[in-house]
């Protein structure tokens, strides 16, 4: 169940990146968008509605998820680029996957992530070393983490749900 859940492994959760890790973590994230296209190219309206395993979520949600998820990464990268430590609005990710949007053809999603994922490499690329040292706080969680975390977070995060979806698609 555990492969099923988390094809990647766990979450990787480092306060500090090297400058090679960074130019990963800024190429994945620039990437998604071309890998997810590619992943549900083609697919029929049924495979869109099948969940990637038993009590998970649909391909369909998990593209829409991916959009809601990663629009608030770059609105947390953001406010620790311009705020000291600011503390992140939590969202009901699961909660959000339920709401009468997730059922809407795949293609409003996959624009967002089309322009928001070229302007989060964009602005990663930039990023001098103590801008990635800055940190955030995930209040529902207790936690502090860094702009190197966030990288390496939604780097796996995209990978993550492409290999959700490819166990359904292929």
């Amino acid at each position: 169940m555990t492969a099923l859940r988390y094809p990647l492994g766990p979450l990787p959760q480092p306060l500090a990146l090297t400058p090679q890790e960074r130019a990963e973590a800024t190429r994945a994230i620039g990437a998604l968008p071309t890998e997810l296209r590619a992943a549900v190219a083609g697919q029929s309206e049924a495979v869109l509605d099948t969940p990637y395993r038993d009590g998970g979520w649909t391909v369909r949600q998990v593209v829409h998820h991916l959009a809601d998820s990663h629009l608030n990464a770059v609105v947390r990268l953001k406010l620790a680029l311009t705020e000291e430590n600011p503390a992140v609005k939590p969202y009901d990710e699961g909660r959000w996957a339920e709401l009468p949007d997730i059922r809407l053809p795949l293609e409003p999603s996959l624009s967002l992530l089309d322009g928001l994922h070229a302007r989060w490499a964009a602005l990663l690329a930039t990023l001098t070393p103590g801008q990635w040292a800055r940190e955030w706080t995930h209040p529902a969680q207790g936690q502090t983490f860094t702009v190197d975390t966030l990288a390496a977070m939604y780097a796996w995060h995209g990978r993550h749900h492409v290999a959700h979806i490819r166990r359904v698609t292929g």
